[in-house]
């Protein structure tokens, strides 16, 4: 660099640009305009409406890990929103991953009672590309597409004061959106949780619920562990046993276990266990209740339309129209699959017939439905169905909802 050459200012000349650096400075706002300003900004989120129905868009505002491979996220509306929710339900979240949108539902792990951000903590699944994406590659600030929270499994549906929480893995999320919730409002429940995993190491929220456990003394908590790697894990605000789940330890854990209501989260293989390990108890298995993907099963029809239709041996064609748009599909398809076949954009989040997303409605024809989770019966009547659990047995006329 030349010592004695004039410096540049971007391609101007130096009087020109001298001449810039004299006009008058923009006026700083004042101590009074911000004050002004941060009241205006208050009022706007204590006067702000629930999110009720219809897609959102969510920014991450903060992120956690939680293990090596989970983290939350903190999620909130690019404008003031509240979040209203019952605390065990969950939302369905939209990520663009190489220019395409894919759908997931998560358990929402935040509480009610805290209606301004929305905290969903998700697991990274190997090979999903969803998840390996919100764990690893999402960043603060940036946005997601989100449906209102959705769910039956969840404290509010049940009349409870002792309660038994049991989750695995990320079953514990759920699980933390209702301690939580009991916790803030300070409600009358009697908790006792148990969660299993693999290490201590695995433990998710465990700095969160230890903490709890030595402020409630109507909250217990244990651990379950098939192994473990650090010496002094347990301690007086947490039992700790290593092993798997059987109910010589949960007597030992919970003694009065077979009267509370039991709430159950977790892989399918250790739901089943626990469901099992109950009903060879002589558990009232009316005071059961887990993360059911298990759906109702039912026929729907367009109301108001007579389907007299013929009967349609399996295999045999259908036609399925949508708006202009038609194809044929084998007798039994799922409506699902005869939407992709026609590339309709219809939302697939669970495609387990729970989280809702993927709502259509029967103008003409015969579906028979193997869940009716989220939807009303006000829809239920007016012929709305899930295409993820729903199947075709005529020819049928739907349309997107």
């Amino acid at each position: 660099m030349n010592p004695f050459k004039a410096p540049s200012f971007g391609g101007g000349s130096f009087a020109g640009a001298l001449a810039g650096l004299q006009q008058p400075a923009k006026a700083l706002p004042s101590d009074k305009d911000r004050q002004k300003e941060s009241e205006t900004q208050v009022q706007d989120w204590l006067d702000a409406d629930v999110w009720q129905q219809g897609e959102l868009e969510l920014v991450c505002v903060d992120k956690r890990r939680e293990t090596h491979d989970v983290a939350t996220l903190v999620l909130q509306p690019s404008h003031p929103l509240r979040f209203h929710f019952k605390p065990g339900q969950f939302v369905t979240l939209g990520a663009e991953v190489d220019g395409k949108t894919l759908w997931r539902s998560y358990t929402i792990s935040s509480s009610p009672s805290r209606p301004y951000s929305l905290e969903v903590t998700v697991k990274k699944v190997s090979n999903g590309m969803a998840s390996t994406y919100l764990v690893d590659k999402l960043a603060i600030g940036d946005s997601l597409k989100a449906l209102p929270p959705a769910g039956e499994f969840n404290l509010a549906e049940y009349d409870a004061d002792n309660c038994l929480l049991l989750s695995a893995g990320s079953g514990i999320t759920p699980m933390m959106s209702m301690t939580a919730f009991v916790a803030d409002t300070r409600i009358h429940k009697d908790i006792a949780f148990v969660h299993s995993a693999r290490s201590d190491r695995d433990i998710i929220f465990e700095r969160r619920l230890r903490k709890l456990a030595a402020t409630r003394s109507e909250f217990r908590l244990a651990f379950v562990l098939e192994q473990l790697s650090e010496p002094g894990t347990e301690s007086s605000d947490a039992a700790v046993v290593t092993g798997r789940l059987d109910w010589s330890k949960l007597l030992s854990l919970v003694p009065d276990a077979m009267e509370r209501e039991v709430f159950v989260c977790g892989p399918e293989a250790y739901m089943h266990s626990v469901k099992e390990m109950l009903k060879n108890a002589g558990f009232d298995m009316s005071r059961y209740h887990q993360e059911s993907f298990t759906p109702s099963s039912g026929s729907v029809k367009a109301p108001g339309v007579s389907c007299q239709t013929e009967e349609i041996t399996a295999g045999s064609s259908l036609s399925v129209s949508w708006g202009k748009s038609e194809a044929r599909v084998e007798n039994g398809s799922s409506v699902l699959e005869a939407a992709e076949e026609l590339q309709l954009p219809i939302i697939t989040a669970c495609r387990a017939g729970v989280c809702g997303a993927c709502k259509c409605k029967v103008v003409k024809g015969e579906v028979r439905s193997s869940s009716r989770v989220t939807l009303t019966d006000e829809e239920v009547a007016a012929g709305v169905v899930l295409a993820c659990a729903s199947t075709l047995h005529s020819d049928a006329e739907l349309t997107l909802v």
